[in-house]
C-alpha cells in the first residue's frame, strides 16, 4: 500500500512538473540587451566611457582582457538593415527579419577587434545543472562583398566552454535566427558567462547577432519521472512476488 501511494504521488507530480521543466528564477540580467545607459543604436562601451556609446546595464564588454569594448554594438533589430543604424546591416531582399523577441540585440565582429560580453552569474548551487539558452543570427555589413564561413559563438560558463552550430552565409545574406541551448554545471556560487565572436571572413566583415539570452536551473523531464516510476513499479512487483513467496 505504501508503495502504491508512492506512485500515485509520482503520477501526480510528474503532470505537474511537465509545465515547469527548466522553471525557476531567470538568472541572466537584461538578457535582452534593452536595458542600456544611452540607448540602443550604439557601440558599446568598455571600461573606457566614451561619450559616443553606450553601457549594457549588466554585461561587460572587453577587448582582448583590456579596457576598450572592443567593435560591439547594441542595435534596434527594427532598423538594422537601414542606413538609421549605426551599423548597417544587409537586409534587402535577403530574409532578413528582426529578432524573435523584437526590440535590441548585440552584435559583434568576429574579425575586427573582437570583443568578449560577458555577465557574472550569482546565487548559482554547485553541482546543479543550468540550462543556457539564447538567439543567435549571422549577417554582413552593408558596403562589403565575400561570402562568410563557419561563424560560431564561442560560449564559457566558468571553466566550461561550448559553441554554438557554425553558421555560413553567401555574399550580402542573412543566416534566419537559430536558437542554442546548452547545459552547463556550477561548479563556484558565481560564474563568469561569456559570449565571443569566432569565424573566418575571407574580405567580407560578419557580424554575429545574439538576443534573448536566459538561464534557468534545470528541473527534470516529464521522461526522467516517467522512469523512475516505472523502477518503482518494478520494486513493488518484487516485493509482491516476494511476500508471495514466503506463503
Amino acid at each position: 500500500m505504501r508503495i502504491k501511494s508512492v506512485l500515485l504521488f509520482l503520477s501526480a507530480f510528474i503532470t505537474f512538473s511537465a509545465g515547469i521543466a527548466h522553471a525557476g528564477p531567470i538568472l541572466v540580467k537584461n538578457g535582452d540587451f534593452e536595458l542600456t545607459s544611452k540607448g540602443g543604436n550604439k557601440k558599446v562601451n568598455g571600461m573606457h566611457l566614451e561619450s559616443d556609446r553606450t553601457t549594457l546595464t549588466g554585461w561587460t564588454s572587453s577587448e582582448n582582457g583590456g579596457k576598450g569594448g572592443g567593435y560591439n554594438f547594441v542595435l534596434d533589430s527594427t532598423i538594422a538593415n537601414t542606413p538609421r543604424s549605426a551599423l548597417w546591416l544587409e537586409g534587402k531582399g535577403n530574409g532578413y527579419t528582426a529578432s524573435p523577441t523584437g526590440g535590441n540585440f548585440f552584435a559583434s565582429d568576429s574579425q575586427y577587434h573582437p570583443g568578449m560580453l560577458s555577465q557574472l552569474i550569482s546565487g548559482l548551487t554547485i553541482g546543479t545543472s543550468y540550462l543556457l539558452t539564447f538567439d543567435y543570427a549571422l549577417a554582413q555589413q552593408v558596403g562589403f562583398y565575400g561570402a562568410n564561413y563557419d561563424n560560431f559563438w564561442e560560449v564559457g560558463f566558468g571553466t566550461a566552454a561550448a559553441s554554438t552550430a557554425p553558421l555560413t552565409i553567401a555574399d550580402n545574406a542573412f543566416s534566419g535566427w537559430k536558437t542554442a541551448t546548452m547545459a552547463f554545471t556550477a561548479t563556484n556560487a558565481s560564474e563568469m558567462l561569456s559570449f565571443l565572436a569566432r569565424g573566418t571572413a575571407p574580405g567580407a566583415p560578419p557580424f554575429m547577432l545574439l538576443d534573448n539570452v536566459a538561464l534557468n536551473a534545470e528541473v527534470p523531464e516529464p521522461a526522467t519521472w516517467m522512469l523512475m516510476i516505472g523502477g518503482l513499479g518494478l520494486l513493488a512487483v518484487n516485493a509482491r512476488r516476494r511476500r508471495n513467496a514466503r506463503v
